[in-house]
């Protein structure tokens, strides 16, 4: 069996410079463009970034990947990840390519995928890709007039903005949001989406300042955006992640609401709509077990994917469903986005908050939160781990130990060199004892084994 050996849950990351060179980007470049476009006589990619310092390097190696095999480039600039996904689709492109670490911090760096339709790669297809750059695939050399070409479309921010207004299709006005736009790619547009909307609108972390992208602030950092909206009485936080396709909203008494909470304001709110197909939500498996039991009172049923919106998005597909997301705050609505999309989904609640005429505050009890502790521990290989007897054992014990008092997942990092366990249930003090002992037990295997 081909074992994927570069990309993770999200393309390929790394610390930029060091794990992903501009050599292996334009690897990378060349046989991702040359896969997605052998179909097509003259391919096009649409390529864009976040503000991280290191995204002129490897844009620079992608887009000179691209044209190597003869594709032909929109480089539309800095664009939030969902942006990027739009454009592939409305252009008629034949990939696109974002250059992004997402949430990560500054010195990582990442490359995706979009196929023609904007949606990210298949684990299949991504295999493919990558099979090309380890085989040392010999891909075609074009000379003379037959070498891509670049194009820089300058009002990319523009467009998509455009696209965002058309589907809110309500003002905002009378509504007071305080943004965090983490330095990153929503530095921009989210400001300028909701000021066009109508809404009040105060900005923090708006300048594109790569330096600083998710640095103490975002997503990541929601206590940030609490701080700042109590300055602003009445007001909502919104807080978005380097690329902008997460979010995390902070009510006007200063609750923070994770992906959990929206994919509850939103699954139900579809519902009594008429417009939650199939009445299905897909979560992940760190879902709360509290998002499950909201949606069951409304006959609404939870399906969860493995971490990662592209596995949620296959489990979509799988189920004829509109809706689904991460406790991270990726969610994807279908109707409108191929992707999770921070802006988006705060723009479908902000249309809630007008159309009920409800405060944010209103919903954030739609569902009990089960108390959920994570640990990362830092193994030497984090799937070799996972396939070891002893490993095995301690999943075994662990499913006798939770029978009937909660969960636990233990899965590696799609991005990082570390284990993720999770634990969930009532009582907190049980939980907090075991992941203790959890810990532990994995520390003795990994010294032990590897």
């Amino acid at each position: 069996m081909f074992m994927k050996k570069l990309f993770g849950t999200d393309g390929v990351r790394g610390v930029a410079n060091s794990e992903l060179t501009p050599e292996l980007a334009l690897k990378i470049a060349k046989a991702g463009g040359y896969f997605l476009g052998k179909d097509v006589d003259k391919p096009k990619f649409v390529v864009g970034r976040d503000t991280r310092c290191s995204g002129d390097m490897l844009e620079g190696a992608v887009i000179a990947g691209l044209c190597s095999i003869g594709a032909d480039v929109i480089d539309i600039g800095i664009l939030p990840t969902p942006g990027i996904a739009y454009l592939t689709r409305r252009l008629k492109a034949s990939g696109g390519v974002v250059i992004s670490a997402s949430h990560n911090p500054v010195v990582d760096n990442g490359i995706k995928f979009f196929d023609n339709n904007g949606f990210k790669l298949s684990d299949d297809v991504e295999e493919a890709i990558e099979k090309l750059i380890l085989e040392e695939f010999e891909f075609p050399k074009p000379i003379g007039k037959e070498i891509g070409k670049v194009k820089i479309l300058e009002n990319a921010c523009d467009i998509y903005a455009k696209y965002l207004i058309s589907q809110i299709g309500i003002k905002l006005d009378g509504l007071k949001v305080v943004l965090d736009c983490a330095y990153g790619a929503s530095y921009r547009l989210a400001p300028y989406v909701y000021r066009a909307l109508g809404a009040d609108v105060i900005c923090i972390n708006d300048e594109p300042d790569g330096e600083r992208i998710n640095v103490d602030c975002g997503s990541t950092h929601p206590e940030v955006i609490r701080e700042k909206a109590k300055e602003y009485p009445t007001s909502i936080g919104i807080s978005f992640d380097g690329d902008s396709d997460r979010v995390i909203l902070v009510d006007e008494e200063g609750s923070i609401l994770d992906g959990d909470n929206i994919l509850a304001i939103l699954g139900i709110e579809l519902f009594k709509k008429g417009l939650l197909q199939n009445n299905i939500v897909v979560g992940t498996i760190l879902s709360n077990i509290g998002l499950e039991e909201a949606l069951s009172q409304y006959g609404i049923s939870l399906i969860r994917a493995n971490v990662g919106d592209r596995y949620v998005l296959e489990e979509m597909f799988k189920n004829n469903a509109v809706l689904g997301g991460e406790p991270s705050g990726h969610i994807i609505y279908l109707p409108g986005v191929t992707t999770g999309d921070g802006i988006f989904t705060s723009l479908m609640v902000a249309k809630i908050l007008k159309e009920t005429g409800k405060p944010l505050s209103s919903f954030k009890n739609l569902m009990k939160r089960y108390p959920q502790i994570s640990e990362n521990i830092v193994v030497k290989d984090k799937y070799g781990i996972m396939q070891n007897k002893h490993m095995q054992l301690l999943m075994d014990e662990l499913s006798k130990d939770m029978s009937g008092k909660g969960r636990y997942v233990i899965r590696p990092s799609g991005t990082e060199d570390y284990l993720r366990i999770t634990l969930e249930g009532e009582d907190e003090s049980f939980l907090r004892t075991l992941i203790k002992e959890i810990k532990e037990r994995v520390k003795e295997i990994d010294n032990a084994y590897f």
